[in-house]
């Protein structure tokens, strides 16, 4: 392979690349989205400047994609917090756990979202949304709500999924030094509301070295989404660069 034609290569492997080029396009992909109050020193050691803390609220999310140009079928979950950045609100990415490894590849790669291996699903079980993540076999994070107990409107499930959201990117180079710290931000435009519904949630969060979600405890649930959508994943762009 000819030097040109390297740098032409989206990854590696050279000879069976670990995802293929975007844009993505998701179609009914599902969310559930427990809004829960949580203790607001916790996200102050979490958020980083220039990033404020706006309010101290999570939104856990629970995502089921399976039709996924280029990525197939998979499910992730995961943690973003309520922030401010330049008196913009929006959400911060802390988290996400994911079954896929060309999601996780490309997502870390192509952009700034923070996923490791996980096990997240989304079922129904008889009149319940049911939520679960688990990391390795131990269980971490279970979510109920139940099923389309009623209509949520749809411009609120637009703006709960279209959110600026910011992520942080950090890569370090062979000698062990900051090679890339950004911080980035993503909005989703291109969407369509499929169905949205609310009802009542809980959530459980269980202590685990590895997979902290309950290091953001769960004082009181405010609020429940189940969104069905298509959309598109924009790519970011950078805001403040660490290392300039």
């Amino acid at each position: 392979m000819r030097i040109q034609d390297v740098t032409q290569q989206l990854t590696t492997p050279l000879d069976a690349p670990a995802y293929p080029p975007g844009p993505y396009r998701f179609t009914d992909r599902e969310y559930l989205d427990i809004t829960y109050r949580t203790d607001p020193e916790a996200l102050e050691r979490l958020v980083p400047e220039p990033l404020r803390v706006a309010e101290p609220t999570v939104r856990f999310e629970f995502m089921r994609m399976p039709d996924t140009t280029g990525l197939g079928d998979y499910a992730e979950s995961g943690q973003v917090l309520s922030v401010e950045y330049e008196g913009e609100r929006g959400e911060y990415v802390l988290a996400m756990y994911v079954d896929s490894l060309p999601a996780i590849a490309s997502g870390r790669e192509l952009s700034a979202y923070p996923k490791k291996l996980g096990a997240p699903r989304l079922t129904v079980d008889s009149d319940t949304l049911v939520g679960t993540l688990d990391y390795g076999s131990l269980r971490v994070a279970t979510a109920t709500m139940g099923y389309k107990h009623a209509p949520l409107a749809a411009d609120r499930a637009r703006d709960e999924v279209c959110r600026p959201t910011f992520m942080l990117k950090i890569l370090r180079g062979y000698t062990g030094k900051p090679r890339i710290c950004e911080l980035v931000r993503f909005q989703v435009t291109d969407i369509t509301v499929k169905g949205s519904w609310t009802g009542p949630a809980r959530l459980q969060l269980f202590q685990h070295a590895l997979a902290t979600v309950a290091d953001l405890p769960v004082l009181e649930v405010l609020s429940a989404g189940h969104i069905l959508t298509d959309l598109t994943l924009p790519p970011a762009e950078v805001v403040h660069d660490y290392l300039a």
